[in-house]
């Protein structure tokens, strides 16, 4: 695999709210085709990946009709919470099996529906779905993203025609929703590449490409970018209380699968340190991890930092990240950290903190006991990251693919374009194919 091209993800901000520049990604997304065309003439399909709940708006001519917001803008402040009083959590729950999240796309459009300048969509799409649809003409939602919606039943596969009643919510401007591994149609672009809908949920693609060895009974998974997802791979939803208590989702995976996983912060706080960082200074996240690791060494914090809850809500939105941290320390009676990579230190061993306890979690209510982690992604190049994490779960961590949205994504339109050998799986060859990287434990006094 060879990576051709790379772009950030602008966000706008306009009058206190965040927007996605949609049509800058879709110029992104055009030049990486022309490139893909040149490194391989031969290219044969494409399809595209995206984060979850935000999505766009069409008018009936198929044109966007704004600029999709952004998951951290404020809007949706309290409407989950009032709209309890409509259907109550429970119900929601039992229907659809998700996470309540108060930026899930249905309270992003009930929302909406209250902004007059935003009524009157013929169309909505899913930001990955809406990429494929520009690209093959073709509307509809891919089941991995449209489980992510708090709008599909879990247990049929369709938009819940009894939960959109009940929020008020018109159900027409939802296309139909599609298996994983559909053929969208031959790129307008360009007919000789056809267009796929793949999983449109980056983590159902990183999922997907897991390199794991053996049972799914047997292992967990952490897919780990801004966002960390912690969970295992099910053939059905698991929709008790105590699952909803404890904050877990259920989300469409290819062949029918279901991700039971928690959402929980990843390196979001970090990534916003680093931005209000780069303001004044060059430095590289390797510099970051060389701070945090001087600052393990210094003795006062031999086997990790200061623990702070990354999921309070102050952390939640773009702004000054590091007043934020030293104000949640102050209030909580942490003590001061004194140098940036105390701060490192405290975000790194947080996420591996909550990391244990998600798996506490996970193995009460599944009643199962899993004695390996697969940390998938960007967060997989962090040895720290993965040391910690180990040794906080004190389970055997196997860390890599980093780009495994992306392996998972090509390995499904491998197999729909039968290039797919048929005694080898995707996780066969994703394993057999990603750099890999094991991390035991470090014993305790105690062990």
């Amino acid at each position: 695999m060879n990576e051709l091209h790379r772009f950030a993800t602008p966000v706008l901000e306009i009058d206190t709210h965040l927007f996605w520049d949609i049509d800058a990604m879709w110029a992104e997304l055009r030049a990486g085709l022309e490139q893909a065309k040149a490194a391989a003439p031969g290219l044969r399909s494409l399809s595209v990946d995206s984060w979850a709940v935000d999505y766009v708006s069409l008018d009936a001519s198929g044109e966007r009709m704004r600029n999709p917001h952004c998951y951290r803008d404020l809007r949706t402040d309290g409407v989950m919470e009032r709209e309890f009083d409509i259907v109550p959590p429970g119900e929601i729950y039992s229907v659809t099996g998700i996470q309540f999240l108060p930026f899930n796309t249905l309270y992003q459009i009930l929302a909406d529906a209250q902004n007059e300048a935003y009524r009157g969509a013929a169309f909505l799409l899913p930001i990955a779905d809406y990429f494929n649809f520009r690209f093959s003409g073709h509307r509809a939602v891919e089941v991995s993203m449209a489980s992510t919606t708090q709008l599909m039943d879990v247990n049929t596969k369709q938009w819940s025609a009894s939960l959109l009643e009940k929020f008020r919510l018109d159900a027409s401007p939802w296309p139909a929703i599609i298996p994983s591994g559909t053929r969208l149609g031959p790129a307008l672009l360009d007919p000789r590449v056809e267009v796929l809908a793949t999983c449109s949920h980056d983590t159902g693609s990183a999922v997907a490409a897991a390199p794991a060895i053996g049972p799914a009974e047997n292992w967990t998974f952490i897919s780990c970018g801004t966002w960390s997802m912690m969970g295992v791979e099910r053939r059905t939803p698991l929709l008790t209380d105590a699952a909803r208590e404890a904050g877990f989702t259920n989300e469409a995976g290819l062949d029918g699968t279901i991700r039971f996983l928690k959402n929980l912060t990843g390196f979001w706080v970090l990534q916003e340190c680093m931005r209000e960082w780069r303001a004044s200074e060059r430095i590289d996240w390797s510099d970051l991890e060389r701070e945090a690791r001087a600052a393990m060494h210094k003795g006062a914090h031999a086997r990790g930092g200061t623990l702070i809850d990354l999921e309070d809500g102050p952390f939640l939105p773009r702004g000054p990240m590091e007043h934020r941290i030293h104000a949640h320390c102050r209030e909580h009676g942490l003590g001061k950290l004194e140098s940036r990579g105390e701060i490192v230190l405290a975000i790194l061993s947080s996420i591996a903190a909550s990391y244990h306890r998600t798996l506490a979690e996970l193995e009460r209510i599944t009643g199962s006991a899993y004695d390996r982690i697969y940390l998938l992604g960007g967060g997989s190049q962090n040895a720290l990251l993965c040391q910690l994490t180990a040794d906080a779960c004190r389970r055997q961590v196997v860390a890599g693919p980093v780009e495994a949205t992306a392996i998972g994504n090509l390995l499904i339109q491998a197999r729909t374009m039968g290039d797919l050998p048929a005694a080898l799986s995707i996780r066969d060859i994703a394993a057999a194919s990603s750099p890999l990287k094991v991390y035991s434990p470090i014993p305790t006094d105690t062990e």
